[in-house]
């Protein structure tokens, strides 16, 4: 054996009997070992004995079966009617930051409809020199673009607000989703219909409908829209889900999801908002003296912890542990996170998997050495304009308890000592 694989061989050892070094989260009072294994005992596998299953090549490949309960899920009681519902993302169940589109939260108002690319039509009119109508083909002509942001629905969180709820991280953050899209600058499509993008524009929105019953019309500002706002027709690579808004959405980066238009028909360049339903009655921050706030529609610097949590209970016992979670800003990137294991009595830096991106989610992790102890677990999350996560308390004293939309407070689980979490709140 030469120098070089006796160095391998010892590095490997080192792994499995010392501690795993990892830059800052190192682990420090314990080590991931993996089982001593025993040379007399024969394991006979039946996965090695024989063929396994052969691949449908014409179908649509799905997850394994021993992941099947890696699925969306709704509360039966949020809506009248489960085709006016929400589904939300199993972020508990997953790693990473890119949401597979067939778990990805989304949000329907009169179900999702069929619409096929060849009957699709994207009409822009209003204040524009020509107006125009695009077929699907005419914007896959289009120079396009990709970009990962995250969707985040107003209401996600909304249910904490009067105390610890629903007892899973699914039910408390998980109407989010954080997927590539590709598609077309909403601008290109503007100054293709005639709009001058270098002229004075101030006082310009533009009103935005989807094709379903609903139609879900919303305003959005002239200086937004030409910015970063995507007429997308892909997500992760591929064709957008039915209930994405195939063929074609609006992508609206860091704003609230409703502005998110489905399904999306016309766009309509105006001298000002249209203040529909879904702009006045609904998605606006009502305040302890009963007034409400107007077009609050970036999402703010929020952050939740994953695993531990209620459903992704601690099952391996006391030792290594890796604390992980999500966190995001619709107003930048995400610079840190910190983690408290005491109800934010003390803080700990940690790890970040990647710089963050903006407008996009990005994972957290802390890798730590658990004894078995109670833990009251929160994360707080910090954005690149110097923005940091409230607590319940510090939003309640803003916003006091009349809303629903926009509750990006920090969040405490309780993780007893049987490894087992629970929805708790720390005043």
């Amino acid at each position: 054996m030469s120098d070089k694989d006796n160095e391998l061989v010892s590095s490997r050892r080192a792994f499995l009997g010392g501690a795993v070094a990892a830059g800052a989260g190192a682990l420090t009072t314990g080590a991931a070992k993996a089982q001593t294994a025993d040379p007399l005992i024969t394991e006979i596998q039946p996965w090695a004995q024989g063929f396994g299953d052969g691949v449908d090549a014409v179908r649509y490949g799905l997850p394994t079966e021993h992941e099947g309960d890696v699925i969306r899920r709704n509360v039966e009681w949020l809506t009248a009617d489960t085709v006016s519902s929400i589904n939300f993302t199993p972020i508990h169940a997953l790693d990473g930051t890119i949401t597979p589109q067939g778990c990805a939260f989304e949000r329907h108002h009169s179900g999702a409809i069929d619409l096929k690319k060849d009957d699709y039509r994207l009409m822009i009119n209003g204040l524009v020199d020509t107006p125009l109508v695009f077929s699907y083909a005419d914007l896959e002509r289009f120079p396009r673009e990709n970009h990962v942001y995250f969707c985040e629905c107003a209401a996600n969180t909304g249910m904490e607000w009067a105390g610890a709820q629903l007892n899973g991280a699914q039910f408390t953050h998980g109407m989010i989703h954080n997927m590539e899209y590709t598609g077309v600058p909403l601008r290109t499509l503007l100054e293709e219909a005639g709009l001058d993008t270098t002229g004075d524009l101030s006082g310009k929105w533009v009103f935005v409908e989807g094709a379903d019953a609903s139609s879900n019309g919303r305003s959005i500002p002239m200086e937004k829209a030409l910015d970063d706002v995507l007429v997308a027709f892909k997500a992760n690579g591929e064709a957008l889900r039915k209930e994405h808004g195939y063929p074609v959405r609006l992508v609206v980066p860091g704003w609230e999801g409703n502005m998110w238009v489905k399904w999306i028909r016309r766009i309509e360049v105006m001298d000002g908002p249209v203040e529909s339903r879904e702009e006045t009655s609904k998605y606006t921050d009502t305040l302890e003296d009963g007034t409400s706030r107007k077009w609050t529609w970036e999402m703010d610097a929020k952050s939740v912890v994953t695993s531990p949590s209620p459903q992704a209970p601690i099952k391996h016992g006391t030792g290594p542990l890796v604390i992980t979670g999500l966190a995001w800003s619709g107003r930048g990137a995400i610079t840190r996170v910190d983690v408290s294991k005491d109800g934010g009595k003390n803080w700990e830096t940690a790890r970040l998997a990647k710089p963050g991106e903006k407008m996009a989610l990005t994972r957290f992790y802390l890798d730590t050495d658990w004894d078995g102890s109670e833990m009251m677990l929160q994360s707080r999350a910090m954005d690149d304009t110097g923005y940091v996560q409230p607590t319940k308390t510090q939003l309640r004293e803003v916003r006091g308890l009349n809303s629903i939309y926009h509750n990006n407070c920090i969040q405490t689980w309780l993780v007893r000592s049987n490894g087992e979490a629970e929805n708790v709140e720390v005043s």
